[in-house]
Formats: C-alpha cells, structure tokens, sequence
C-alpha cells in the first residue's frame, strides 16, 4: 500500500494534557505537509489552529474526553462551541457507565443530540472497546448504526487499551453499511496501519505515522 493512501486516512493526534500551541501548532504543519485527513487536537486549540490552517487542513476534536461521563447537555455545549469555533469534525466518547446498566435507549438519545449539535460536520462515537464485552460492542455497533453518526471508534488511548485488530474486523462485520470506522490507540507502525486498514478501517488515530514517515524520509536523506 503506498504511503499516501495510508496518510490519507491519518488523524493526526495530538491530545496530551501538557500539549502546548507550539506543538499543536507543528502538528498542524505537518498534518498540511502530509495532507493528513485532518489533525485531531483539545478543544481549547481549535480556534487558534483554525486560523492557522484557514481550508488547507480539517480540525477534529474530542467531546467528552476520556472518560464519557459527561452529561449529554455539556456534551451538546461542548460540541456547539467546537463547531463554532471551527471544528470539522468531533469525536465523541459514549458514556460506559450506560452501557454496563444496559442504557441503550439513552446511549442513542445523547448520540442523535451530538450529532444534531454537528450540523452537517463529521461525527465518530468512541466506544472504549477495551472496557467492553463482545456483547456489548455488537450492541454498540447497533447503536452507533442507528444514531446517524458517520463512524464508530475504538479507543480514546486513555483506558489502558487501543485499537485491536480483532475488534475492527468485529466492527465491519456489525455496522451498517454507511458506518465508516476508526482504528485508534497504540497504532505504531506501517505495518499495523495498513492492516487497519484492510480490515475496514477509513481512519486512524495515531500520532505516531507522520513520526515514522519523517523519521524514514530523515534517514534516506543522510545516506
């Protein structure tokens, strides 16, 4: 698989508490150098890099971030501001305390709010699969399914755990037809990523690909 068509597919991440504008700034850069499909980032940046970028790079962020327990109503403001603030694109985390009381009606009730709050913007429900049984990512695979949200995602990175393969073949084989997926979390080579990919995933949280893209292109350039 040419390298292209793997960063085409690459959310750019950078979502660490101590992240600075420099360095959100930087991933910015090279998200547009790399022609990423977007650069995921904090809310509290999107403003900032929106005016950075201006057309040349979409801007995602995360919504109730990392832990999904939230109430829907802050998520909704969350999500509003991003979007006024010139977010392309959210990434949403689902509330797991719901899932293990078996909530589903109000699990897809705060998923429709979310993605009501998105307008016509990209919206993908992280679903933390290393929290979960198989049971429930099938149900969840459901729900997201009827939610009208455009992609179901693994992982936030947060919870101990990341994209599986086994999980993004589970994925593929429960969602709806128009449910895209998200591989993320621990996506550490060219080698994972393309095996995201040919299992069904349209795109990858990782901030370590344009790493590993540079650091080859560095190499080649001091032989």
């Amino acid at each position: 698989m040419d390298i292209s068509e793997i960063l085409e597919k690459v959310d750019h991440t950078l979502l660490a508490q101590t992240a600075t504008w420099d360095e959100i700034r930087s991933l910015c850069d090279d998200g547009i150098k790399y022609r990423t499909a977007s650069v995921c980032i904090p809310a509290c940046f999107v403003r900032q890099a929106r005016a950075y970028v201006g057309d040349r790079l979409a801007i995602c962020t995360v919504i109730g971030f990392p832990n999904g327990y939230s109430t829907t109503a802050v998520k909704v403001f969350e999500t509003a501001d991003a979007v006024k603030n010139g977010a392309d694109e959210i990434d949403m985390v689902i509330n797991i305390g719901w899932v293990k009381d078996r909530r589903w009606d109000e699990l897809l009730g705060e998923i429709r709010a979310v993605k009501a709050a998105c307008g016509e913007r990209i919206l993908k429900v992280i679903i933390e699969t290393c929290l979960l049984t198989e049971d429930e990512k099938v149900k969840l695979c459901q729900i997201v399914s009827a939610s009208g949200a455009d992609y179901i995602k693994t992982s936030t990175g947060f919870a101990g755990g990341g994209a599986t393969r086994e999980d993004v073949a589970l994925f593929a084989a429960n969602v709806a037809p128009h449910v895209k997926i998200k591989a993320a979390g621990g996506i550490g080579s060219l080698e994972d990523a393309e095996a995201f990919i040919r299992l069904g995933a349209s795109r990858l949280g990782t901030s370590r690909i344009v790493k590993l893209v540079k650091n080859t292109a560095a190499d080649k350039s001091t032989c």
